[in-house]
């Protein structure tokens, strides 16, 4: 399936954008029409990762964009960054996941956290794609709560010892490193633990009916030893290290997810363009009609929401909760716009030839993971009324 040139933009929001930032869409735009669409759905339905694409997209530039070129990265605004996560998307979640994850969950704790060589050793590769790396947060346990993590760091003179097991990992089975938060009697910290290291193993997830074109694992530490220089993030202690990260993974969720509300919209307006009932196209319905202009309505907002955030990123102002709204809203609206193009085409609409079913499973897991809509609100709900719900 095609897809067309031009991002869906009611609001000529691309009007707001630098040159550099409609370049970099155009260039992700084109990428994901000619390399993704194609063969997106075979993979979707195989439960493979399009792992051709890792390489080019390395070379593209669409890994770790925000960071420093002295790192191989192409210090990019955080508008660009979004632009790309959405055209991503726009193909599936599974690139945009990949993207992110190697971008916000891996490099990004590195540049941040990290010490001059492991940021001079991992991010060029990184940024490459001849490296893949994985964020290892969430245990079976504890989802929602990361502060009652069970994976413990032992300290043994100059080696640190870890044991305990992660979650829904993305990119975990083909990893070439793991960035892993740990329990220590320092707090929590973070470690990057190579593939290959004994007692380490990421058992790929199987039989999932969301997220099918991503590799999703677990991860296991069975009195795993590291080398503290070459493993220990020196740059941070406690919750607000990983947390820190999935900030940044959160603003490009915000974005990702309107390529995938587009993908549909598009869809369902072409469908209903050409699809003749009663001897006129369904998109002369009023009841149609109503279904398209809420959807592109949503996208537009969702589409303004975003950048205005970026914007307010890049100045250093954004807050927490801010990226908890624009993660919130847009994976929400997001989810009611692929479900209502759903409608418009019908029976058609559970077709593998059509892009809303996958996109509508790929949400699902969307809506919960880095950060459920439930605990988002609750996020937006503490900064409005100063009152957390999460503690007494």
């Amino acid at each position: 399936m095609s897809g067309s040139s031009q991002m869906t933009d009611f609001l000529e929001v691309r009007e707001l954008l630098t040159d550099e930032e409609r370049m970099v869409q155009a260039q992700a735009r084109q990428f994901v029409n000619e390399r993704v669409l194609p063969v997106i759905e075979r993979h979707a339905q195989d439960q493979t990762f399009p792992s051709a694409l890792i390489r080019p997209m390395g070379e593209l530039g669409f890994l770790g964009p925000t960071l420093p070129a002295r790192y191989g990265c192409a210090g990019l605004s955080s508008a660009a960054y979004g632009l790309l996560m959405y055209e991503l998307e726009r193909g599936d979640s599974a690139l945009r996941s990949f993207a992110s994850v190697q971008g916000s969950l891996v490099m990004y704790p590195i540049f941040a956290y990290g010490s001059e060589a492991q940021k001079d050793h991992w991010l060029p590769l990184l940024a490459s794609g001849e490296a893949i790396g994985c964020f290892g947060l969430t245990e079976p346990d504890f989802g929602s709560n990361p502060s009652g993590m069970r994976t413990r760091a032992v300290r043994e003179g100059s080696r640190w010892r870890l044991n305990g097991s992660k979650m829904w990992i993305t990119n975990g089975s083909v990893a070439d490193v793991a960035v892993v938060w740990a329990r220590t009697d320092d707090g929590i910290r973070g470690f990057l633990v190579e593939k290959g290291t004994p007692g380490f193993t990421a058992p790929e997830m199987k039989g999932k009916w969301s997220l099918r074109a991503s590799v999703t694992s677990e991860l296991v530490l069975d009195d795993v030893l590291v080398e503290e220089e070459r493993s220990l993030l020196p740059g941070v202690k406690g919750l607000k290290g990983p947390l820190g990260c999935l900030n940044q993974a959160r603003f490009g969720i915000a974005w990702g997810v309107l390529g995938a509300a587009e993908a549909c919209y598009q869809c369902a307006l072409d469908h209903a363009r050409s699809r003749v009932q009663f001897d006129r196209p369904i998109a002369g319905f009023q009841l149609t009609q109503e279904k398209l202009a809420w959807m592109v309505t949503e996208l537009a907002k969702g589409q303004l929401l975003a950048l205005h955030v970026a914007r307010r990123k890049d100045a250093g102002t954004v807050t927490p909760a801010q990226i908890s709204m624009a993660k919130m809203n847009n994976v929400s609206v997001a989810r009611e716009i692929c479900a209502r193009a759903r409608t418009i085409l019908g029976a058609s609409g559970i077709l593998g030839e059509y892009p809303i079913m996958r996109h509508m499973a790929n949400l699902e897991s969307v809506y919960t993971y880095e950060g459920t809509h439930e605990m988002h609100t609750l996020v937006i709900g503490e900064a409005v009324t100063g009152i957390s719900a999460f503690r007494g």
